[in-house]
């Protein structure tokens, strides 16, 4: 499974998915909240399906050498 997210990319999954995944556990205690658990884990595994089935990417481009 190649990486489609770059750094940046990843690190906003993450830090959208802790939040969304707060929200079981306080404030409004909702099981909403549990919808973080797709950013967080696109964003640990650095790929996203969608993007796939869409054509993106956010990785760097590589340099052919």
């Amino acid at each position: 499974m190649p990486r489609n997210e770059g750094t940046l990319d990843r690190a906003l999954r993450i830090i959208l998915g802790l939040i969304l995944l707060s929200l079981v556990f306080i404030g409004p205690q909702t099981l909403w909240g549990l919808i973080g658990l797709v950013p967080l884990l696109t964003g640990l595994m650095g790929y996203c399906p969608l993007y796939q089935i869409l054509g993106l990417s956010t990785c760097p481009l590589k340099k052919q050498g």
